[in-house]
């Protein structure tokens, strides 16, 4: 008898031993779920520290050109930076009534200090200058720079630099773009500098400029749409070592910059990037090289 109970006392430790063991297995596998589901969630709506809760405030220009934004109207989704900026609010798991838009001038937005949007998508080239005061998204974006005339102008028809400066030509961009450092740097001439891209228009229609220097896509809509008689004269090679392509601009040290750069870098690996790129941005026929 008392080998039998012995025996059975045996038994009995080993089932609360395997039980104790199995209830704390479940345990620990329930108390590490919900920091995996945190983990994996980092980057939704619910958990980004944006302006406005479970809201995603996206700035572009004032106004926005296409191929950019169709019709000034990026909330209709239409153009290449707005169906990108779409792209990216859906990657991160955002609707589009979960968007919200407003206007900053490009200067102003890359200006150090608190920003009125969670991410400004304005054609902005990665530089390691502006890294020190504002955040970027990996490129979303490489362009190359051009000039837009109009019929007429003494540059009209002109196939290299050296003609450029031959001609003793007037060329103008935006202030702190990457165009102005192409007429700088890689043109060798003195720029007519410009707060954005409207007055730099203006001053071409009234003939202070011989000609505007914009990245390749704003140059076929501003040829086509925007200067009477509009030509594309050439295109360089995007040549400025400092240039890194176009990225989403951020406040410095945003809590939002590494989700917002994982959804641009989403969209690159899955190619929907490359989709959007394809029916939005005209190729670069009708702009020849300049030598």
């Amino acid at each position: 008898m008392k080998t039998k109970r012995t025996i059975a006392a045996l038994f009995l430790a080993l089932f609360a031993l395997v039980a104790t063991s199995c209830a704390s297995s479940t345990s620990t596998d329930e108390a590490a779920a919900p920091a995996e589901s945190a983990a994996t969630n980092e980057c939704a709506p619910a958990s980004l520290q944006t302006l406005e809760a479970n809201t995603l405030t996206i700035a572009t220009g004032e106004p926005a050109y296409s191929p950019w934004v169709l019709n000034d109207a990026p909330e209709k989704g239409e153009g290449f930076e707005a169906a990108v900026a779409y792209a990216v609010a859906k990657q991160l798991g955002y609707t589009n009534d979960q968007v919200k838009w407003v206007r900053t001038t490009f200067d102003s937005a890359i200006a150090p200090g608190p920003k009125t949007f969670d991410f400004n998508i304005q054609q902005y080239s990665i530089t390691d200058e502006r890294k020190k005061v504002v955040d970027f998204s990996s490129a979303y974006y490489f362009s190359n720079q051009s000039i837009v005339s109009f019929k007429g102008s003494k540059i009209e028809g002109i196939t290299t630099i050296a003609d450029l400066k031959a001609k003793g030509a007037k060329l103008g961009a935006a202030v702190a773009s990457t165009s102005l450092d192409t007429i700088e740097q890689q043109f060798g001439l003195k720029a007519q500098v410009f707060n954005d891209n409207a007055a730099a228009v203006a001053a071409l229609k009234n003939g202070q400029i011989d000609g505007l220097v914009v990245d390749l896509p704003t140059a076929f809509y501003l040829s086509a749409v925007e200067v009477p008689n509009g030509i594309i004269v050439g295109q360089v090679e995007n040549r400025d070592s400092n240039d890194q392509g176009a990225g989403l601009l951020l406040a410095k040290d945003s809590p939002l910059t590494k989700c917002v750069t994982g959804a641009v870098d989403a969209l690159r690996d899955n190619g929907e990037l490359k989709s959007i790129t394809d029916t939005w941005l005209a190729t670069s026929a009708g702009a020849p090289y300049l030598s």
